[in-house]
């Protein structure tokens, strides 16, 4: 399966936002804390680098997944893997609290999943 970034469609979905926000370009860089220049590649149909990336979904509010295309239809990720994904970005726990709460969950997850993985009873 090849995974594609949809550039345009993100830098388009960026722009709706900073119109919205009445904001320039300047402004988005600063906010966004990445550089004009870096803005200015993106316009250009440069892909951002992963931080780049982070940073200007974090300001904007927009989620990478939207911008992402398959070749193939993709496999929704494990449940497990989004729970703990989720749990690791609260910034309501601390880190200990995520991970003794990531413990209980797999634990109840292994016991009660309907397939045993591997073969297993």
């Amino acid at each position: 399966m090849k995974e594609q970034f949809l550039n345009e469609a993100f830098y388009n979905a960026l722009d709706a936002h900073r119109q919205a926000k009445k904001l320039t370009w300047k402004a988005v860089a600063e906010k966004a804390k990445v550089s004009a220049s870096t803005l200015t590649r993106i316009a250009q149909g440069k892909r951002p680098d992963v931080d780049t990336l982070a940073a200007l979904c974090k300001w904007s509010g927009l989620s990478a997944d939207d911008f992402i295309a398959y070749d193939e239809v993709a496999a929704r990720p494990e449940p497990l893997a989004e729970i703990v994904g989720h749990l690791r970005a609260d910034k309501n726990l601390k880190p200990e609290g995520a991970q003794a709460i990531e413990v209980m969950i797999r634990a109840a997850y292994e016991q009660f999943r309907k397939e045993k993985v591997g073969g297993e009873d």
